[in-house]
């Protein structure tokens, strides 16, 4: 297991937050500024996603909804960049919901502007291919990590890569986007310390 891989902690996509500043610096102007406050959703399950986003403070949440209960399926954190891919290229209505789970000052971009930046600025579009073939590279080490590690090893595993999420994002949420029940996970947190 390589120590530093995490769908949901590591490193923004492998940019540190401050290249990823700097990285998006000069694109700026394309961005507008918006804030959520805790609940409310950058986009609805059933609406389409009208913003590729980055997240400059607070915790963006994506759920599904299943046998009518919410499954956290990412956090969206500080530093980094969030989006309900689909949705947003394809016009078509979301299949997750993305929601503040605390307030929130996000940068984001509508679709006509990200089209026509990637169109017309080969480094913002060297950006988004970088950020999409990370993000590729994550989702399948995170499928690897459900099938072949215990409920136990990925809770050891977030940790070790992020101990601060522990005690900033619910237990709830954590059991959730680990794939671990409640009840199982307050076991597993009373065993390890």
């Amino acid at each position: 297991m390589h120590p530093n891989s995490n769908l949901f902690f590591n490193e923004p996509f492998g940019f540190s937050s401050e290249n990823l500043r700097a990285i998006l610096k000069p694109f700026k102007s394309s961005f507008k500024e918006i804030v959520l406050k805790k609940n409310d959703f950058l986009v609805k399950q059933g609406e389409i996603c009208l913003y590729f986003c980055f997240i400059d403070e607070g915790v963006l949440r994506h759920t599904i909804e299943i046998d009518g209960q919410d499954k956290t399926t990412y956090l969206g954190i500080q530093n980094t960049v969030t989006v309900a891919l689909n949705s947003f290229l394809l016009k078509q209505p979301s299949r997750k919901s993305i929601k503040a789970l605390f307030d929130c000052r996000l940068w984001v971009m509508n679709l006509d502007d990200f089209l026509e930046l990637r169109k017309t600025n080969s480094d913002f579009q060297k950006f988004y291919n970088n950020l999409i073939e990370k993000q590729l590279c994550l989702i399948d080490e995170y499928r690897l990590d459900l099938l072949t590690l215990s409920p136990e090893e990925r809770y050891q595993k977030l940790l070790e890569n992020e101990p601060k999420f522990i005690h900033d994002i619910p237990l709830h949420y954590l059991s959730s986007l680990l794939g671990i029940s409640d009840r199982h996970m307050s076991r597993i947190r009373k065993n390890i310390k």
